[in-house]
């Protein structure tokens, strides 16, 4: 396993749509033990493909540690290959979100309350999940991202065009 650089605003890559994953083979695999390596040293909950520069339809979440107990070792990763929400409630919830892609920039985001999702787990199987509370937040959060939208899609214009302009400034005194 193998960290991997993680996008920031404002690479152009952040807004692509990733294409779907034929098949679940030793390559798929690896991709995920390299994202879940990834977030773990992030230290994130959620992500998706495309934020390390690769534009398939899978993602990793692990939200056990915040739900859970602070111990270093809950872990209860979630690999979705694939997902599509099947099925959303007309019950909203409301989550601060961040995003490993959009450092230290947290933000209220309203989202359906709960979830049920489809998708290939890592061996290749169909499986369906219903969601909620957090984990329901965070996978929509990440399947936003196989579809090139960011949680500041979801707030003002105002919020969002601030935020951009914030990102794209200090990629320009990085020299990015």
């Amino acid at each position: 396993m193998s960290l991997m650089p993680i996008l920031t605003l404002p690479d152009n890559r952040l807004r692509l749509a990733s294409a779907p994953v034929s098949g679940v083979d030793g390559d798929v695999r690896t991709l995920l033990d390299d994202m879940l390596e990834t977030m773990y040293d992030a230290p994130g909950i959620g992500l998706a493909a495309i934020q390390v520069g690769v534009a398939k339809r899978v993602v990793v979440v692990d939200v056990a540690k915040r739900e859970g107990e602070e111990k270093e070792e809950v872990k209860n990763p979630i690999f979705l290959i694939n997902p599509e929400i099947v099925k959303a409630s007309d019950e909203r919830s409301v989550y601060e979100e961040g995003c490993l892609s959009i450092p230290d920039y947290y933000a209220e985001v309203e989202r359906p309350a709960r979830v049920r999702m489809r998708y290939l787990d890592r061996a290749g199987a169909m499986q369906e999940m219903d969601a909620d509370g957090l984990l329901a937040t965070c996978i929509q959060h990440e399947i936003d991202h196989l579809d090139g939208v960011l949680f500041i899609d979801h707030l003002s214009r105002l919020k969002r065009d601030r935020v951009i302009k914030r990102f794209v400034k200090d990629a320009r005194l990085r020299g990015a």
